[in-house]
């Protein structure tokens, strides 16, 4: 037995749930009746395994050289223990290098977030196989945390919770101009839009999304009412300010470096008293752009390419210092965890379909980002927050309150309330 092997027999003995690695060879490491088994096409994988590596070890997966036998479930929790250590660290860097590591996250961020680079990237993820995700997105296609009111609800109920959630907090009234930034297959728009009676307008820099959007505001005979545009957020122009603004799950993309005139710019296409919602992944650590073990790199690479994480205690700051003022802020993090669980769940009960639709390798990726995802928001690593801001009017005499300076109320009863009969 091999040193790599040795360490590997150890660790595997110390697990809560019992894992078995199966060498090229046919010999094995751990219990016949584990509740995975790991089976190497090649001795490689071995040291990440031994090592905790546990993003290496999904990338020997996607790449074909180790397959795996039982639950995403158990499997993440196998990966949890096998890491040792809580990934939301960055490494130690001694106080007076802290400003080289935080101005190297600076330029990094910049050279990865060019108007082509971010339109290449998105596309990259949202543009893989609109069949694919289907299979194992709601009926809506919402691409997003659910929001479970109740316990009871399924995914799909959630869901439209979701964006009920988000209608009451904007307080959406009709005839309002409303803007979706980064509006994914339309859910948000076309609710708004049926269920408040504003005029949206989404973007998205999505070429399969666009077409499904601008086909559902056909079929739904909303022309005239809402429209999309295959355009990035620094382009939009603002000679007409809109009166509320969301971003879902979009910010995310945005990246460190271009956060203050991502910002900016929402600050200009608001109204004086407007809103803003900004709902997104936030870290769960406040100093790691990525998660260690090798998870963010394998994120990286398979899935979001340019993705960053910041702390929503970094994203409050940067908002505020866009003179867009934090009047309310929540945390979904569970409720992300079980819709990522939801998801996980029917992409697994559908693989022979997946496998129709797309590339091996991205049904592979994308077993182990659900899951590992699920995970990560149950354990903290990562959090949710929806960001409620508001473009101050200037004059202390203006909204419900004084002082209030934008309409909102300064209370949350308004988010709860029953919606009144014949409402749009």
């Amino acid at each position: 037995m091999s040193a790599v092997e040795g360490i590997l027999e150890h660790k595997l003995g110390s697990l809560t749930l019992p894992l078995a690695v199966v060498l090229p060879g046919g010999s094995r490491i751990g219990p016949a009746d584990a509740a995975v088994t790991v089976r190497l096409k090649e001795l490689g994988p071995l040291a990440h395994i031994a090592s905790g590596q546990v993003g290496k070890v999904g990338q020997d997966y996607v790449d074909g050289r180790l397959d795996i036998d039982g639950s995403m479930r158990d499997l993440m929790d196998i990966g949890a223990e096998l890491m040792g250590a809580d990934p939301t660290r960055p490494p130690a860097v001694p106080p007076p290098l802290a400003w080289v590591r935080e101005l190297a996250l600076v330029l990094r961020s910049r050279k990865r977030h060019r108007p082509e680079t971010d339109a290449e990237q998105i596309q990259f993820h949202y543009d893989v196989s609109d069949d694919f995700y289907k299979l194992w997105l709601d009926p809506l296609r919402l691409y997003s945390c659910a929001y479970y009111a109740s316990s009871e609800m399924t995914l799909a109920q959630a869901q439209e919770a979701k964006l009920d959630h988000i209608c009451r907090k904007l307080m959406l009234q009709p005839g309002e101009r409303f803007l979706d930034i980064g509006a994914g297959w339309g859910g948000l728009l076309m609710w708004a839009a049926e269920h408040y009676g504003v005029r949206g307008h989404g973007i998205t820099l999505s070429r399969n999304q666009h077409a499904h959007v601008s086909r559902l505001i056909d079929e739904r005979g909303l022309a005239g009412r809402v429209s999309v545009q295959l355009l990035d957020y620094r382009d939009l122009p603002e000679s007409e300010p809109f009166d509320k603004i969301a971003s879902v799950g979009m910010f995310e993309h945005v990246g460190r470096a271009q956060l203050p005139r991502y910002f900016d710019k929402i600050h200009r296409l608001l109204k004086p008293g407007g809103l803003l919602m900004n709902h997104g992944i936030t870290a769960g650590g406040t100093q790691n752009d990525r998660l260690g073990a090798g998870l963010g790199d394998f994120i990286e690479r398979n899935i979001f390419p340019g993705g960053e994480l910041l702390h929503v205690s970094h994203v409050l700051r940067v908002m505020s210092e866009a003179a867009l003022e934090p009047v309310d802020v929540e945390s979904l993090r569970p409720h992300y965890a079980r819709t990522l669980w939801a998801w996980s769940d029917a992409l697994e009960a559908r693989l022979d379909e997946a496998a129709k639709v797309t590339r091996p390798e991205v049904v592979r990726a994308y077993r182990l980002y659900l899951a590992g995802s699920a995970m990560c928001f149950e354990r903290g690593w990562l959090s949710l927050h929806q960001m409620l801001g508001a473009r101050r009017t200037g004059s202390v005499t203006d909204g419900p309150m004084r002082g209030a300076q934008s309409v909102f109320p300064f209370n949350r009863s308004y988010m709860y309330a029953p919606r009144r009969q014949g409402n749009p």
